[in-house]
């Protein structure tokens, strides 16, 4: 049969799928992996029963698996008959809860009602407490103010009624107003008794704290002194009787301090030092110090604590009560201290008298001022002013001021009654000397001198005034009479010199003669230079020093003055001595008015002619001309700058008043014939030979 064989539809199929099954997929792996457990031998026989194996082995694993979850089986068949017990059991409560619905449906209505009604009535429980707490004192409070001790509960129950009186404030703006009103009156019976008694407790408690040295204010009197502070009337009352308590207080220590010292005598006693004026007013003043901050801290703990510390809660409530205005405290205060201090003022003012009145030296009695002066303000800033202690501060400051410018005043006045005489060298007297090195001493005081923070130094200008203007006027003194005694000495010498030399010498050689023994110095000269002297002693210490500055200007003005002065009269000499002194007005005058045509020459007078001025320029070359003792050097001036300066000058002045005397000597409208012969000098020469 040459035609292929055909498959029956039913095999083909699976043969077909048999060909298309993939053989690497992990289910047909496994398949295969779990058939090789049983499938061991492959015989024809099984192949043919390859089926039935795998349904027995399918067969035991199930029962197997039965075996296995019939415990599990059980298990589950118990609870469901649990599970039904249950149920029946719910389905019973529910009949009986059904049954008891029916029968206490009355009794459910009736409780809500009597809760709602249960609400309301703690609502209004709730508001009247809130009342009561608002606007009643309770028993404990109104025993603590009327019966009880002073304690903490006293301050706490003023402290409600306080609020209970801010509270009914709020409530006379309801329509609540003839309550507010009767609370009000009730609390005002309160707190009225309350503050009555706080104050005479206060009072008490103020009369055993006045009879301590070093009392200690208490957390309660500090509170209570505080809820005072909405009376104050009351509270008046009680700064008094602290005031006058440590009024007498403090007098007492201060007399202690002074003749018994502190405790087993150390401190010593303050007038044990009364020797010693200094440390015996510095130490009262010290202990007056310290007691017035021991003094100022006890009343502002006492009276003012809101100002040093911190308080409680209640204390802090009061602090915040409207009717205390805190700007009065300060004013307060002072008075309270002031009232004080007045005890300490008598016997302190005694002492310090009594030391001023011992006259101590210039030194202490200035310090004493300045100490006065440096505790007057310190004790201002802390007392005030206007107060008893700081009008006895005061007070003694001046005195002890005027006794310092009195004892200079004094001392000023002995020294003008009793001027001394001066040395041959004119040097300053020893008085001089004293006074300066005193005003030294003054100045080193005065610079390290305490100044308080809100004070200036004092001026300084009127001691050194009232020290060294006496001084000034005693060199003045002394330097007159010696110019008068100088010119009495002079013309007696002059009465005896002159009836003996007249007959064999003329006048001119008499003159020439005079010039080349001495020079040309006038009986002002010793009294200017020894003025001089004097004020350059004066002025030269006080260089450097800041706070006199003024007053050295006004000693180099001065000494400028006189050396002014004194060149002036050496220039007049000089030119009286050679005749020049009446005519150099008119060759000024000459210089000025020979344009004019109405000016007579100077040839045609009488003491300006060829012949007079020629023997008067003779002598004044002479004088320049001629030895180095010929001009005055001023060799006693002390200092050499001034010596140096003062010829120097005089050179000038000689220059100049021959330059005046040469031009009008050269003028052609004086008509001199031969001026060059008359002048043989120029005005350049004349400079070049005095050193200018």
């Amino acid at each position: 049969m040459g035609s292929a064989t055909v498959l029956a539809p039913g095999l083909s199929r699976k043969l077909k799928k048999v060909l298309e099954t993939r053989t690497d997929s992990a289910d047909l792996l496994a398949s295969l992996n779990t058939l090789s457990t049983f499938y061991t031998e492959n015989t024809a026989h099984a192949r043919r029963n390859l089926r039935s194996t795998i349904e027995k082995r399918g067969l035991s694993v199930n029962e197997e698996f039965l075996a296995a979850s019939s415990s599990a089986q059980q298990a589950l068949d118990q609870v469901e008959e649990e599970v039904n017990a249950l149920a029946a059991s719910c389905d019973m409560i529910a009949k009986v809860l059904g049954e008891c619905n029916a029968t206490t449906g009355d009794l459910i209505g009736t409780t809500e009602r009597l809760k709602q009604e249960l609400e309301i009535t703690t609502q209004r429980q709730e508001i009247v407490s809130c009342f009561l707490r608002d606007y009643q004192l309770s028993n404990d409070e109104i025993k603590a103010l009327r019966e009880e001790d002073l304690s903490e509960n006293f301050f706490k129950a003023l402290a409600h009624v306080h609020d209970i009186h801010a509270n009914c404030k709020v409530l006379l703006r309801t329509h609540h107003q003839r309550a507010g009103l009767d609370l009000m009156d009730m609390m005002s019976v309160y707190q009225e008794g309350a503050y009555e008694r706080l104050c005479r407790w206060v009072q008490a408690e103020c009369a055993r704290l006045g009879d301590q040295d070093n009392p200690e204010v208490s957390e309660l009197l500090k509170t209570a002194v505080r809820c005072l502070m909405a009376r104050p009337v009351l509270f008046k009352y009680c700064a008094e009787e602290v005031a006058n308590m440590r009024h007498n207080t403090l007098f007492r220590r201060f007399i202690g301090a002074l003749t018994r010292g502190g405790p087993g005598g150390l401190p010593r006693p303050i007038e044990v030092h009364a020797h010693d004026p200094l440390r015996y007013v510095g130490d009262m003043l010290g202990w007056l110090h310290q007691a017035l901050a021991s003094e100022r801290e006890l009343v502002l703990a006492l009276l003012y604590p809101d100002s040093n510390a911190e308080t409680g809660a209640i204390a802090n409530r009061f602090s915040q009560i409207p009717e205390h205005d805190d700007r009065k405290a300060d004013p307060e205060l002072k008075f309270v201290l002031g009232r004080i201090f007045e005890g300490v003022c008598r016997p302190f003012k005694i002492r310090v008298e009594q030391v001023l009145q011992s006259q101590p030296n210039f030194i202490i009695s200035y310090k004493l001022t300045n100490t006065l002066e440096f505790y007057s303000h310190t004790i201002s800033d802390l007392l005030g002013s206007e107060t008893a202690l700081w009008n006895t501060l005061l007070g003694l400051k001046d005195a002890a001021q005027k006794t310092f410018f009195d004892m200079l005043r004094t001392r000023g006045e002995k020294l003008l009654r009793y001027p001394p005489l001066v040395t041959a060298d004119l040097s300053p007297p020893p008085a001089l000397k004293e006074g300066v090195s005193m005003l030294l001493e003054l100045i080193e005081t005065y610079d390290s001198m305490m100044v308080s923070i809100s004070a200036r130094k004092p001026a300084f200008e009127p001691v050194i005034s009232a020290l060294l203007d006496p001084i000034i006027q005693m060199c003045e003194q002394a330097a007159e009479a010696h110019k008068s005694k100088g010119v009495v000495q002079s013309s007696r010498r002059n009465r005896t010199s002159s009836d003996a030399a007249q007959p064999r010498r003329s006048s001119i050689d008499a003159i020439l003669a005079n010039g080349s023994v001495a020079p040309p110095q006038t009986r002002e000269t010793p009294a200017r230079i020894f003025l001089i002297n004097c004020l350059c002693a004066i002025r030269q210490p006080l260089f450097g020093h800041e706070v006199a500055s003024e007053y050295v200007n006004k000693l180099s003005s001065m000494i400028e003055n006189h050396i002014h002065g004194l060149i002036e009269s050496e220039l007049e000499a000089i030119l009286k001595r050679c005749g020049l002194s009446n005519k150099i007005s008119l060759f000024h005058d000459s210089l000025k008015e020979v344009e004019s045509g109405s000016w007579l020459p100077l040839t045609e007078r009488d003491d300006t002619s060829p012949a007079a001025l020629s023997e008067c320029l003779k002598m004044f070359f002479g004088l320049i001309l001629g030895s180095e003792n010929t001009l005055p050097e001023f060799e006693l001036m002390q200092v050499p700058s001034l010596r140096s300066e003062a010829c120097h000058q005089l050179a000038k002045a000689i220059t100049d008043s021959y330059e005046v005397i040469y031009k009008a000597i050269m003028e052609p409208g004086n008509q001199y014939p031969d001026p060059r012969s008359l002048a043989r000098h120029p005005p350049d020469q004349i400079s070049t030979i005095l050193g200018i």
